[in-house]
């Protein structure tokens, strides 16, 4: 269980298996991903999904001139909300709600 801003988030392995599962079955796809990085800073960035493994993603950013990053997130992030994955093509929400 984890203490996020004053509520328990129960963390089960369904729930972060189906995150997986979302995760995965959209590899190759555009989404838009906002970060949390605490003390009220955040970023939101474009970028494609590139990989999934069994405990984090990847996505890859274009930073410009002709720079490219690659981003790992854990699917916890995505069941937190410390992640949000928006699809670009369907402005669908990737989550488990």
């Amino acid at each position: 269980m984890i203490l996020r801003m004053g509520r328990d988030v129960m963390i089960d392995k369904e729930s972060l298996d189906t995150i997986r599962k979302l995760v995965e079955s959209n590899v190759g796809q555009k989404v838009k991903l906002k970060a949390n990085r605490g003390r009220k800073r955040s970023y939101v960035k474009e970028g494609i999904i590139c990989d999934t493994y069994r405990n984090l993603f990847t996505v890859r950013v274009d930073t410009g001139a002709k720079t490219v990053q690659t981003l790992s997130y854990t699917y916890s992030d995505v069941l937190t909300s410390n992640v949000e994955l928006v699809l670009c093509s369907s402005n669908q929400k990737i989550c488990t709600s």
